[in-house]
């Protein structure tokens, strides 16, 4: 853990003039503990404006939210994806911190994480979780995690340790150029995979978790949500390595057409007949397939360095945090 005391005055620049910070909150069900994560997050950055999103909640979260001095609005699509998509399109600020409105997170931590992002210019903290509390972070979770989060290193780049944090500060540049196409918890994936394949400055804390308090109940469904999950990172890998994605395809249509028209070939050398003619033909349709395959990725690879460049010049048109006041200072 960082130490926290002494860390709520890092933001202020030299010129006496501090960066605008907006607590995000998507809410859904949360009138347990939507009070406790405004206080927390009222008291760790007194200077930051508080946003709850509620997104069709049928209990008092609203109300608590409003009583606890947020500024409450409604996404009415279902959905953390799509909560995070509108946040990002209508909140205007130089630095976002974003966490879940189920009291599990350490807001404690939020100061040293707005420093880490200023005084290092990234784009990114990421609130890596730690605990020893079963209840709070259950072993079939910690497992998923793990496996989801060493997919994305593998394929993407190993910058980040708990990929599926709820719990992360963004730029104002970060937030302007995420696309956030995602419409549930695989919202996660996307800001981690975006950030990696920009190449944006990130940087990781520390942050203890806890379990939800007593009243409260996730909506996180550990199979279906994780199925989700991997189904987008599949999406992002044929959508960002596009070369990639589609030679493994063409790889295993050719090695396919190779091992079974083996056979027919032997038989052909043996007594100069084709008696297997369907799988001859079927053979040859693979083996096209593979090319065709291949041919795709190349077109699709073009494609993507294109939509990436775009992405990048979005990225550069935002100053980076504290640019400005930096350079003011010299």
């Amino acid at each position: 853990m960082l130490e926290q005391s002494g860390q709520r005055d890092v933001t202020a620049a030299s010129d006496g003039q501090r960066p605008s910070v907006a607590v995000l909150i998507p809410c859904y069900n949360e009138e347990v503990a939507i009070p406790k994560v405004v206080a927390d997050f009222r008291a760790a950055l007194p200077d930051a404006t508080i946003y709850v999103y509620d997104n069709n909640s049928r209990d008092g979260t609203v109300a608590a939210a409003r009583a606890a001095g947020a500024i409450v609005r409604t996404e009415m699509l279902q959905g953390k994806g799509n909560v995070v998509r509108r946040m990002f399109a209508d909140i205007d600020a130089d630095i976002y911190v974003l966490v879940d409105g189920d009291d599990t997170y350490e807001a404690a931590a939020a100061p040293a994480m707005v420093q880490l992002l200023v005084e290092n210019q990234l784009d990114m903290v990421n609130g890596a979780r730690v605990t020893e509390i079963e209840a709070a972070y259950r072993r079939g979770h910690r497992f998923g995690n793990a496996m989801l989060t060493g997919i994305v290193a593998w394929i993407f780049g190993n910058r980040v340790s708990d990929m599926l944090s709820g719990y992360r500060v963004f730029s104002r540049r970060f937030v302007k150029s995420f696309p956030a196409l995602a419409a549930g918890f695989e919202t996660e994936t996307e800001f981690t995979v975006h950030a990696l394949e920009l190449k944006m400055p990130v940087g990781e804390v520390r942050t203890s978790y806890k379990d939800r308090p007593a009243g409260s109940t996730s909506k996180l469904r550990t199979y279906s949500d994780g199925f989700r999950i991997l189904r987008t990172i599949l999406v992002l890998v044929k959508e960002e390595r596009p070369l990639q994605f589609f030679s493994l395809a063409g790889g295993v249509l050719l090695l396919a057409a190779i091992a079974i028209f083996i056979p027919v070939l032997l038989e052909y050398i043996r007594t100069g007949l084709v008696p297997r003619l369907p799988t001859a033909i079927l053979s040859t349709g693979l083996v096209l397939l593979s090319f065709l395959s291949f041919a795709c990725g190349l077109i699709l690879d073009t494609v993507t360095r294109g939509r990436k460049e775009a992405k990048r010049v979005a990225y550069l048109a935002v100053p980076a945090p504290g640019a400005a006041r930096r350079d003011a200072g010299r």
